[in-house]
């Protein structure tokens, strides 16, 4: 199987940008389950939800971490 330019660019972009993530919370929402959390890392753009049931509970992702990361990595080489 050969390696595509997209598959090349995907594994050097998910290791070039591998980190720690710093989340940082740009909005919240009450619901019945608990508070929604929409979070971004401040390091790399990378997105994801989380949900803290309670106060006294850290949250928990409720997605996958998307970001811009490949996305802008793609554009850089058209």
């Amino acid at each position: 199987m050969t390696e595509t330019a997209h598959d090349s660019l995907r594994r050097r972009a998910s290791t070039e940008y591998a980190h720690e993530h710093g989340w940082e919370v740009e909005s919240r929402h009450a619901t019945s389950a608990g508070t929604l959390l929409y979070v971004r890392c401040g390091a790399c753009g990378t997105r994801r939800v989380d949900l803290q049931e309670r106060g006294d509970l850290p949250p928990v992702p409720l997605s996958v971490e998307t970001g811009r990361r490949i996305d802008d990595a793609v554009r850089a080489t058209r």
